[in-house]
């Protein structure tokens, strides 16, 4: 019998994350995997971030975690999205070799002090009067442990299906158990089956690119990691183009006389799929007014000659997809090298999760990633490494690190899957932060690597780093404050009329006042005066003075939010004790368990008046048994 602090089980990007935090924080963990080939592996699209998904990734880094890194010196291709559109939508995304990824990931935690990497799978987590215990394996071995982070993503129970051919298996159909979700279910945790997908793969020299849209990268230096330099990364000239392409009416006529054929319309399917990135069977039902639907195609390595076809998942038969397939411009002659197959697995309630990510039902029990009825790479390790984290913080009997809605779109998040639920597979969209324009791409460092230092998972170079560059900051906004810009000035008129600016009156004008106006640049108005200035930390003083009033507004509304968030009621709140609510919120606010008034406020079904009800009952000091948070 092996004995460690900490279990993590499962060593996709939940796994990584929590493994390498909590062994990076000093505990004795252990990494579960059926395969150690297996850690790190992109089994859907090569990519990492996008909308909101690459601000958690940002955030990860502020914390000290790993995915920005690797993605970053992995990196075939760097792009900002939205870049025309406010600072609160931008967002980084990367295309990434799949290959490099993995492998760079492997060599990591193998070699991380504190961490032993075990190929082995679990069947069993045991507890004794709903305390973890330890993790029993295949063989029959048992590794007792205080801590058990469970992040096996799509592989509980996982089926692989294309039409009417059912497979037990996970991804590319490795190995599956459904020993492991009975565990949970027999100490009292519910399950439910959800599905998702993955689109064909095909061999890239088949394909005639002169009939789809090249895509190429952002050409600037962009990361996702504060520490990544630009030495570390591919340069642009070298960087792998994407390209763009459509369905035809060939292709929607070929998937709709065949929807019988589909796994998900022909009843083969039991679990519900995601509702933000669905087969394209789905797209072509829910969205029949659409003439063409569009099509990324990304490389997948610099080691392999195949193309994913972003946007055609789907689980109808070979010989169809081979049909649609040839039906796409450029694609008439494509070779596919993998066919589409949709998968269903087993995942775990949030609603039974605390915002630390430990189970309600079973002590010591964290959860995160696709589990958690999350999905994709970014949500799942941002999850891990906040388990990874708030796990030790309980071994060490440390505060829990927990997130507001205002503070992270980590908060957001953990409070969306904790207050809400969801039934089908959740997507980090930037539409549910209300708070986004405070949850910048630019911003993420700002926001959370004190939180980082504090827990411990960031270096005190690191942190000087960081104080270091916000003094830059101040001192680049302070010139610009301290600067009366003249008008009859050549340079800085020259300036002002490309964009558009004709100035009649010869007076100084304050930096800060003419940067405020549109089109205008502290970085280009700075270097009419022959000031240089930092790239990078000039966009970001150009958001804060253009933005100011706005961020602001919502800080003074985040306020309030946390007024009630300051309001503790606790999972062992008992709402018997108090009087006068609604049946329906009564019912709500026990099955939740919320840990605030603030979370109760935003479940379904709990009114304004049961609120008020709640505020009393907290002053007359009525069901407050344990009044804990974590």
């Amino acid at each position: 019998m092996k004995n460690f602090d900490i279990v993590v089980i499962g060593g996709g990007h939940a796994g990584i994350e929590a493994a390498l935090a909590a062994a990076r924080l000093h505990a004795d963990t252990a990494l579960l995997s059926l395969s150690i080939d297996n850690i790190g592996k992109m089994p859907c699209n090569p990519s990492v971030g996008g909308p909101a998904k690459g601000i958690v990734v940002r955030e990860i880094d502020a914390l000290g975690g790993q995915m920005p890194i690797t993605a970053d010196k992995t990196a075939l291709q760097f792009k900002m999205l939205n870049g025309a559109k406010g600072p609160g939508v931008r967002a980084l995304r990367v295309q990434s070799d799949k290959i490099a990824y993995k492998k760079m990931m492997q060599d990591t935690v193998l070699h991380q002090e504190n961490l032993t990497v075990i190929e082995a799978m679990a069947v069993r987590i045991n507890a004794e009067n709903n305390k973890i215990t330890g993790v029993t394996l295949s063989d029959g071995s048992f590794i007792s442990c205080h801590i058990v982070i469970l992040t096996t993503g799509t592989y509980m129970a996982g089926v692989n299906m294309i039409s009417s051919e059912v497979r037990m298996g996970g991804p590319d159909l490795e190995t599956t158990t459904n020993d492991l979700s009975q565990s949970l279910r027999d100490l009292g945790i519910e399950t439910m089956r959800l599905k998702t997908g993955t689109p064909p793969r095909v061999l890239t020299k088949s394909i005639d690119f002169s009939k789809t849209k090249y895509e190429p990268g952002t050409d600037e230096f962009l990361r996702f990691s504060e520490t990544t330099r630009r030495e570390d990364v591919r340069p642009f000239k070298d960087q792998v183009p994407c390209y763009m392409t459509y369905t035809t009416p060939v292709t929607h006529e070929l998937i709709l006389s065949n929807l019988n054929k589909s796994s998900m319309y022909s009843g083969v399917v039991k679990g519900v799929g995601p509702r933000y990135c669905p087969s394209i069977e789905d797209k072509l039902v829910r969205f029949k007014d659409k003439p063409r639907h569009l099509l990324f195609l990304e490389p997948e390595s610099l080691t392999m000659d195949t193309t994913y076809v972003q946007g055609f998942s789907t689980s109808l038969p070979r010989d169809i997809q081979e049909k649609m397939v040839h039906s796409l411009p450029g694609f008439e002659h494509c070779i596919i090298r993998k066919y589409a197959y949709a998968i269903e697995y087993d995942a775990i309630d949030p609603i039974q999760m605390k915002p630390t990510f430990e189970s309600k039902i079973v002590e010591n029990l964290f959860t995160a990633g696709q589990v958690n009825c999350t999905s994709g790479y970014e949500e799942a390790a941002g999850q891990g490494i906040m388990a990874g984290i708030n796990a030790v913080m309980k071994l060490q009997g440390r505060e829990p690190l927990v997130f507001k809605r205002d503070e992270a779109y980590i908060g957001v998040l953990v409070d969306d899957l904790t207050t809400k639920g969801t039934k089908e597979p959740y997507r980090l969209l930037t539409s549910r932060a209300e708070f986004r324009l405070l949850l910048r791409h630019d911003n993420a460092e700002e926001r959370l690597i004190e939180k980082g230092r504090q827990v411990g998972l960031i270096s005190d170079q690191r942190y000087e780093a960081f104080l270091k560059k916000q003094q830059n900051l101040n001192d680049l906004e302070q010139t610009l404050r301290n600067t009366n810009f003249e008008m009859d000035d050549p340079k800085v008129n020259a300036y002002l009329e490309t964009l558009g600016y004709t100035e009649t009156e010869h007076k100084g004008v304050n930096g800060i006042e003419l940067v405020k106006r549109p089109g205008v640049e502290s970085e280009k108005l700075l270097e009419a005066i022959n000031i240089e200035a930092d790239h990078d930390l000039a966009r970001k003083a150009d958001i804060d003075i253009k933005y100011e009033g706005y961020i602001n507004k919502q800080r003074r509304e985040a306020k309030k939010l946390a007024a009630m968030e300051e309001q503790i009621l606790g999972v062992d709140f008992n709402y018997d004790e108090v009087d006068n609510l609604s049946i329906e919120g009564r019912q709500k606010l026990t099955k939740f368990k919320p840990a605030t008034m603030g979370q109760a406020s935003r479940i379904s079904g709990v009114n304004p008046a049961d609120l008020a009800v709640l505020a009393i009952a907290i002053k007359q000091g009525k069901g407050l048994k344990k009044n804990e948070l974590h």
